[in-house]
């Protein structure tokens, strides 16, 4: 068995592998197996005897841990288990804290050690005070939208809207027990964030064939809870373009991606993003969309799980509590399927979704006539080249597909027929040998 997330393999004992116990102490737990190499082949210990008294009074000592500590016999040659259990508390190892992640061991340092620490005593960074924050630090405008949206969602109480300011935090939890203001109660309701937060703020960039190729920019200011809203309006007004398409006689202007989906990967950014990093960016190309958040996802979740249903692990709690009474959230862990099923509807690609650089990265695509999706729309291996053709030169005739597929003029009509149909190609200008096929709504 390789290596991984709660299995260690040595061929000999070091005192520098208590490193390596702190670690499985400071995560899930583990096993170290002292004797075996890394192919799982029992090389074997000659002190044996030592290393069963050695081991468990150094662990002890070092780590203030109780560990078993259990010996192995195979093929007449002895090796040593170490069981691990995972620590409710923080362990150091000569002042550093060791943390096991996957198949490796790291030294935990600024705002990762950070969060850590705030984890083990069953803490969030949003529940951290602010001792210099007070009630004219907040927004009154911002606490009366709340207000409005928790109770007409009805997940607050109407009697909220009577009692005091300070009845009111203290309720939601977003003061301590010496009264001062926690961070999300001044990130969720402040007038200027910033004041307290340096990264308490949003970019946005509008592309061109490149990162280096910035055409113009914005940065959005102000409170968390009327962030999704500013967001939104800018992207609306600056950034994406709204399609005009007929229903009949009734005109529909819906953006080049579905406002619904957008809004979900903005909340989710909002809510989950580590506020000990750096700022939520947005990046607006020709043909894609991309939103990232710092913050890694939690040990216990990958990727392929977070698209799948899922329980709720918010990295700021109170803030997810908070943007679930006013329905910016309507259940935890739900948010990556509903932002999948709006896509969906809109006939786009799934949204890619992958870590990056200590972040999640969550990218929109524009182009919907992907060779994946377009392998989806029971097309046959001719009209997907066509589309494709389509995609590169801008149109198609009868007679060019019938070139590229090498059919025959009849086999090409029903071909691009059938392409009209499922609403893939549409038919611009005259009809006949002169009709030309574009993608539809180019």
């Amino acid at each position: 068995m390789p290596e991984q997330q709660n299995v260690e393999y040595k061929e000999s004992w070091r005192d520098e592998y208590l490193k390596w116990v702190c670690g499985f102490a400071n995560a899930q737990g583990g096993r170290i197996f002292i004797g075996i190499d890394d192919k799982e082949n029992v090389s074997g210990l000659s002190d044996y005897k030592k290393l069963m008294e050695d081991i468990p009074n150094k662990v002890v000592n070092h780590l203030g841990l109780v560990v078993d500590v259990n010996l192995h016999t195979k093929a007449k040659k002895h090796y040593i288990e170490i069981a691990v259990n995972p620590s409710d508390v923080p362990i150091a190892y000569h002042g550093n804290y060791h943390y096991r992640s996957g198949s490796r061991k790291q030294e935990l340092k600024g705002p990762a050690l950070h969060q850590f620490l705030l984890k083990k005593l069953g803490k969030s960074w949003d529940d951290m005070p602010v001792k210099t924050a007070t009630l004219y630090d907040l927004d009154d405008n911002t606490i009366n939208k709340f207000l409005h949206l928790a109770t007409e969602n009805k997940r607050l109480s109407a009697d909220a809207i009577q009692g005091t300011h300070d009845d009111l935090f203290s309720g939601l939890h977003l003061v301590n027990d010496e009264k001062n203001f926690k961070n999300a109660a001044v990130l969720l309701f402040g007038i200027d964030p910033l004041k307290h937060f340096s990264h308490a703020y949003l970019k946005i960039g509008r592309f061109g064939v490149s990162d280096a190729d910035l055409k113009f920019q914005d940065v959005i200011e102000g409170n968390i809870l009327d962030m999704p809203d500013k967001v939104m309006d800018i992207l609306r007004s600056k950034y994406l373009i709204s399609p005009v398409k007929f229903v009949g006689l009734q005109r529909v202007e819906k953006l080049e991606y579905p406002e619904e989906a957008l809004r979900e990967a903005l909340v989710n950014a909002i809510a989950h993003k580590d506020y000990t990093g750096t700022t939520i960016q947005i990046k607006v190309y020709d043909d894609k969309l991309v939103i990232w958040n710092p913050g890694t996802l939690p040990d216990h979740l990958n990727i392929e799980q977070l698209k799948k249903s899922h329980s709720s692990h918010p990295r700021n709690r109170n803030i997810a509590d908070i943007f679930f009474k006013v329905g910016y959230i309507e259940a935890w862990g739900s948010g990556i399927s509903r932002m999948f099923e709006a896509c969906s509807k809109a006939g786009l690609p799934e949204p890619e979704i992958k870590e990056v650089e200590g972040g999640i990265e969550v990218t929109f695509l524009k182009d919907i006539f992907t060779e994946e999706f377009l392998s989806k729309q029971d097309l046959s291996p001719r009209q997907i080249r066509a589309v494709l053709y389509v995609k590169k030169q801008g149109s198609i005739t009868n007679a060019k597909y019938q070139e590229i597929n090498k059919v025959s003029k009849p086999t090409a009509t029903r071909d691009l027929q059938e392409l009209n149909r499922k609403e893939i190609l549409e038919n611009k200008g005259k009809k006949g040998a002169g009709a030309v096929y574009v993608l539809v709504g180019s």
